[in-house]
């Protein structure tokens, strides 16, 4: 029983140390990408974000929109659900840029 507990205060104590401190920079394929989310002035839940520094890696500026989108959503709406407009979504095999600036559009989906 106490090793039980022990084992179990251990692996409590581990996943603590794993969190990040508020602050740090997230990375995405071992990069950071400065991401600013933008809301929309007439409805909350329209938002883009600009990625820069996409020419280290598509894909990783791709993940750092996303995730920008999706804190907002769960923060805001409590619900991870967006829809990207066409053409403005991670998964787009085109890349939008302005500027040199990676550009997506969503909306957060409300329950």
């Amino acid at each position: 029983m106490i090793r039980g507990m022990t084992l179990t205060a251990l692996a409590a104590a581990l996943a603590l140390t794993a969190c990040g401190r508020p602050g740090e920079r997230v990375r995405f394929d071992g990069n950071y990408y400065p991401a600013k989310l933008s809301k929309s002035n007439d409805r909350r839940e329209q938002f883009s974000v600009a990625v820069r520094d996409f020419a280290q890696g598509i894909n990783g500026a791709r993940e750092a929109g996303r995730f920008a989108g999706t804190t907002y959503c769960v923060e805001t709406f409590g619900d991870s659900d967006i829809s990207w407009q066409p053409g403005y979504g991670p998964e787009d095999a085109s890349v939008v840029s302005e500027n040199g600036v990676l550009i997506f559009r969503g909306s957060c989906v409300k329950w």
